[in-house]
């Protein structure tokens, strides 16, 4: 659509796992004004393997963002990148070339890597510096097998002929025609390189890893000057004035700026952060502490619970057994279910996530019986999602006290069924808000690069902004909810490794 607005618009680049989008909105109040989307294809080369092809990743933004700049007669200020986090792109300086795919955050080729560091005992010092666990989710182990792997890799990384980057340094790199190699601290703060306690990579860390200083990018704040895009590349020089992965991204959306508010994003899989504020809380049952964003060198942070699978139980519906034609039927399906089984599904289709950790457990499907049949499966994969982010907020309350939620802020794709949030309510024992945008992780992104270009208000003003769509309160019994919960955990228990 054309924009009407003559104010300056900020584009927000979201590349995601499964698709690539760029978002133009309207500035200072951020109204969407012209969308484009491409599918982005994925690579399963081998079990528990998943890579995307480097080139697509910018060949797509490359198309969204020409297509939405076409659509906007308005000027352009800024360019906000947001990403799906860990995923590694190993590249040659000299070709600009990257020298694999792109393993991607959800590859699991590295776990034997990783349990070896655990049983050498390395696992608390990674936890203490980087807030994060020893597990192949995380991109340092990534880049170690690319090194190992690719013959001479290793050799031209140690002569500083290659650069590391997770996907937001790679568009960068790219979009500036190689001219700027840098990152911001929420996707520097998931590698397992970064001490987040000083915003710098860690020499321990890289020695551990066997990691070369030079392939690293530098670190920058969220908002922050990042360059311009090359004139071959869009056409014109654009700055690049945002970066933060998406689902801190997502947290500055929905404006979680004061500590102790939460936010939960329902895509591929499920993320739910809590803002911990200037703490770096440890967690005691094998949470993530991580960057939540980075302004004007000050650093906030978050307790983070990582559930692999959510959205991707319900594409498994639609793809893997062919239940319903299209995800948003899985809604539909569900409220036909028999109340009266509890058919309890545990999408381990690739371990475990927060707060189990279990890279080996595989998905597992209990209390079949003979009446069970499509809506019983439907209902069971919704609830899933709703199960897992109860185990979270578990996890979280014990960690910090203060993290008992007293609403739990929505948004991603899985949050436009009411019966799936409803059933999340429920659990929670606590309302669970939607919010008017739902696109909020472009959202963040477009937040970041007005704020920098002096087009938006800073952080508190923004909050006050922030509007709700529907709010979903809990049931007040509480024997049913508990009671599918005392199941779940019992099938989560037989599902371990």
């Amino acid at each position: 659509m054309q924009s009407n607005a003559q104010n300056p618009l900020v584009i927000a680049l979201d590349q995601g796992t499964t698709s690539t989008r760029a978002i133009a909105f309207s500035t200072p109040q951020l109204v969407p004004q012209a969308t484009a989307r491409r599918d982005l294809p994925q690579h399963f080369p081998a079990s528990g393997w998943v890579e995307h092809d480097a080139e697509d990743l910018f060949s797509h933004s490359v198309a969204v963002l020409r297509e939405v700049m076409a659509a906007s007669d308005a000027p352009i200020a800024a360019i906000g990148i947001t990403n799906q986090r860990e995923t590694t792109i190993v590249w040659d300086r000299r070709t600009g070339r990257a020298i694999h795919r792109a393993i991607v955050w959800q590859d699991r080729r590295t776990a034997a890597i990783c349990a070896e560091l655990r049983a050498a005992g390395h696992e608390a010092m990674v936890a203490a510096t980087t807030g994060l666990l020893l597990d192949p989710y995380f991109s340092a182990t990534k880049i170690a097998w690319i090194l190992d792997t690719i013959p001479g890799a290793r050799a031209d990384a140690e002569a500083g002929h290659l650069a590391f980057g997770t996907v937001d340094c790679w568009l960068l790199w790219r979009l500036t025609a190689g001219r700027v190699h840098a990152t911001d601290a929420t996707n520097a703060s998931r590698t397992a390189l970064l001490d987040i306690h000083t915003g710098q990579w860690d020499d321990d860390l890289l020695a551990l890893f066997r990691i070369p200083r030079a392939m690293l990018p530098e670190v920058r704040d969220c908002a922050a000057e990042f360059g311009l895009t090359d004139p071959d590349v869009l056409g014109r020089a654009i700055p690049i004035r945002g970066i933060a992965g998406d689902q801190q991204a997502a947290t500055i959306g929905q404006a979680c700026f004061a500590p102790g508010m939460v936010k939960s994003t329902y895509g591929t899989g499920c993320f739910l952060l809590l803002n911990t504020g200037p703490i770096a809380v440890a967690s005691r049952n094998r949470l993530l502490t991580t960057i939540a964003y980075q302004l004007g060198g000050q650093r906030s942070y978050a307790l983070e619970g990582a559930i692999f699978i959510a959205g991707a139980a319900v594409q498994w519906l639609r793809d893997g057994l062919g239940l319903i034609p299209s995800a948003d039927q899985a809604e539909m399906l569900a409220r036909q279910a028999d109340p009266s089984q509890a058919v309890i599904l545990v999408p381990a289709f690739t371990g475990l996530g927060a707060p189990y950790w279990d890279a080996e457990a595989r998905g597992a499907i209990f209390g079949l019986t003979r009446n069970s049949g499509p809506a019983e499966l439907a209902a069971a994969t919704l609830q899933s999602v709703a199960f897992q982010t109860r185990d979270l907020i578990g996890a979280m309350q014990s960690d910090w006290p203060d993290a008992a939620p007293p609403v739990l802020r929505v948004d991603g794709g899985m949050v436009a069924s009411d019966w799936t949030m409803q059933a999340l309510a429920d659990q929670l024992a606590a309302p669970v808000d939607r919010p008017r945008v739902l696109e909020t992780t472009a959202l963040g992104a477009a937040y970041l690069a007005a704020l920098h270009s002096g087009l938006c208000p800073p952080p508190a003003e923004f909050a006050a902004r922030w509007a709700l769509e529907r709010r979903f309160e809990p049931c007040l019994d509480r024997t049913g909810p508990d009671a599918l919960y005392a199941k779940w955990r019992d099938a989560v228990k037989r599902t371990l490794s």
